[in-house]
């Protein structure tokens, strides 16, 4: 997923300066960003509040949009440096395309896991012949510096674990939940999970005190630890929790974002997390003379230009604004 915002900023994120270490409930609401020829996200992170939960330093949710006469997600070749993209889909395909070579249409509830490692390119689209109605989440989770030189890959995977309770299936997508471990390759401890509720649903949902979270909410009405949390916003929950009490006033969609907070400052800017200004000249000069990212192939189109880089000093600011 690409952020096609042609007044991309720099933003620093990471570090434990401004993580919250006590259970709180900040509801964060979205920015509204056009994304490619035809589809809208609402963009939870980062956010005017916060910029990363544990690893995750990025959210778009978008849908449901119904597309039946229209050609739905066109996402162009892009580049991307030092995160992993994380596909989630509750109604209709992306096909994904790579520079490793990779190909792949991603369903509802499978996991499309690409690691960019060093460097990689990638394009997403609606396939030609499509569903009516395409909603779901695009997610980039931040490596670490140990590992953001990996080479490059991606994993497609259609079985994903499962946690139940009585009006609860949770699918576990990226890392452990309540013992459940997603196969999707991670670089930190962190959580990544669907949660399908059903109406009058009253539960609590096990927690590791260590971690940071957040819930995304996709569909439905839900009061998330006592708070409404309306499809489209993101409650952040901080840490210290050992549970979490949800309360489905009816069918619900969730996301559940967690992990241990992010030790390592970051800066982000357009597709690329990195350490230094110097590291996003580079890879942007980079992607602009057709060297490094390698290039996909298969996709009807050419290439995203990046954006110009802001003037200016950048200013560190830390996970929060």
């Amino acid at each position: 997923m690409s952020n096609l915002d042609r007044q991309a900023a720099l933003s620093v994120c990471g570090g434990r300066g401004f993580v919250v270490a006590e259970p709180v409930r900040e509801l964060l609401s979205p920015r509204r960003v056009q994304l490619g020829e035809s589809t809208e996200v609402r963009r939870l992170l980062p956010n005017l509040g916060r910029r990363m939960v544990g690893a995750w330093a990025f959210v778009d949710h978008y849908g449901p949009d119904d597309i039946a006469d229209e050609p739905g997600m066109q996402v162009p070749p892009h580049p991307h440096m030092g995160l992993q993209t994380v596909s989630w889909l509750h109604e209709g395909e992306v096909l994904h395309r790579d520079s490793t070579g990779s190909l792949a249409t991603i369903r509802p509830r499978e996991l499309g896991l690409m690691t960019s490692g060093r460097a990689i390119s990638h394009s997403e689209e609606s396939p030609r012949t499509h569903a009516r109605f395409l909603h779901g989440a695009q997610l980039w989770v931040a490596l670490p510096d140990a590992h953001r030189g990996v080479e490059p890959h991606f994993q497609h995977h259609t079985e994903l674990p499962t946690v139940t309770a009585p009006g609860l299936n949770a699918t576990v997508i990226l890392g452990t939940l309540d013992g459940a471990t997603s196969p999707g390759t991670a670089y930190t401890p962190i959580t990544g999970a669907d949660l399908t509720l059903a109406r009058g649903a009253e539960l609590g949902l096990p927690l590791d005190p260590d971690f940071e979270y957040a819930v995304l909410s996709m569909s439905g009405e839900v009061h998330v630890d006592g708070v409404p949390v309306l499809p489209g916003s993101m409650l952040y929950l901080g840490c210290g929790r050992t549970e979490l009490p949800l309360r489905a006033e009816s069918d619900a969609g969730l996301m559940l974002l967690g992990g241990e907070p992010f030790e390592e400052e970051l800066i982000m800017w357009w597709n690329f997390v990195a350490r230094s200004n110097e590291e996003i000249v580079q890879a942007r000069s980079d992607w602009m003379q057709g060297s490094r990212f390698g290039e996909v192939k298969g996709y009807d189109g050419g290439p995203l230009a990046a954006p110009e880089l802001p003037p200016g000093p950048l200013k560190k600011r830390g996970r929060v604004r």
